[in-house]
C-alpha cells in the first residue's frame, strides 16, 4: 500500500548516510551509552515492559547499534531480525547475541532497502529521526506492507533538540499517529522528561 501524508513545516533535508554513523562508531564504540547510562536502562526496560505478548513469532529491529536492547528483545521472540548501517556497531552488536540463535543480524539501510518477509513485531527506537521526511514517509508505507494483521509496533524516541537530525522524535512519533485509528489502532502512550513511547497494532 502506498500512504498520503499531511503537509509539514519541517525543512526538507537528506537522511544521515552510513558514513556518519561509522565515523561515530570508529570514534566511541559506545557513543551514545547504551552499555552505562541509567537514561538508557531505564527506556530499555520501559520498552520491554510495553510488549503487550510475552512471545512473538518474528520481530524486526530497525537501528539495533551495538545490541543491548537487542539481547533483551531477543528473549521476547522466536525469531529476530536486527538491521543497522554501522557494520562497526553490527559486530559488536553480534558478538554480544552469540548465544541467542534466534537472532539474526543484516546490514541494511531503510528505506532504500527493507526484508522481504513478515513480522508480527517491529521496534523502531532511536530511529526514525536520522530519516528525511520523505524518507520516513516510505519507511512507514513499508513498515505497513511488512506488518502483519494484528502485529505491533512500538516505537520509541528521544525528544529533545539535536542539531544534527533531520526530525525530532516527536515528528516521527506525531506522523505515525496520524495513520491513527486506520490502518494503525494506537494502543498506549507514555512520555517521560526525554523519551517518547508508543504502542500501534495493525488494523487488518
Amino acid at each position: 500500500m502506498t500512504l498520503s501524508h499531511p503537509s509539514s513545516s519541517q525543512p526538507s533535508s537528506q537522511s544521515l548516510p552510513p558514513s556518519y554513523f561509522e565515523k561515530i562508531y570508529g570514534e566511541n564504540p559506545d557513543p551514545w551509552q547504551f552499555e552505562t547510562s541509567e537514561y538508557e536502562a531505564k527506556k530499555y526496560a520501559a520498552t520491554i515492559a510495553a510488549l503487550p505478548k510475552p512471545l512473538y513469532r518474528s520481530a524486526f529491529e530497525m537501528g539495533g547499534s551495538i545490541g543491548v536492547l537487542t539481547h533483551q528483545l531477543g528473549d521476547r521472540c522466536e525469531k529476530l531480525l536486527s538491521v543497522d548501517v554501522s557494520q562497526i556497531a553490527q559486530a559488536k552488536a553480534i558478538q554480544r547475541c552469540q548465544n541467542q540463535p534466534q537472532v539474526r543480524f543484516e546490514i541494511m539501510q531503510i528505506p532504500q532497502q527493507f526484508p522481504e518477509e513478515q513480522f508480527d513485531l517491529i521496534l523502531v527506537s532511536e530511529v526514525g529521526y536520522y530519516l528525511s521526511l520523505e524518507d520516513l514517509h516510505k519507511t512507514q508505507t513499508l513498515i505497513l506492507n511488512h506488518l502483519e494483521p494484528g502485529g505491533h509496533l512500538l516505537l520509541v524516541h528521544w525528544t529533545l533538540y539535536a542539531r544534527d537530525y533531520p526530525l525530532s522524535g516527536d515528528d516521527v512519533h506525531d506522523s505515525f499517529l496520524s495513520l491513527s485509528p486506520q490502518p494503525l489502532q494506537h494502543l498506549a502512550g507514555q512520555r517521560e522528561a526525554e523519551y517518547r513511547l508508543d504502542l500501534f497494532q495493525r488494523v487488518a
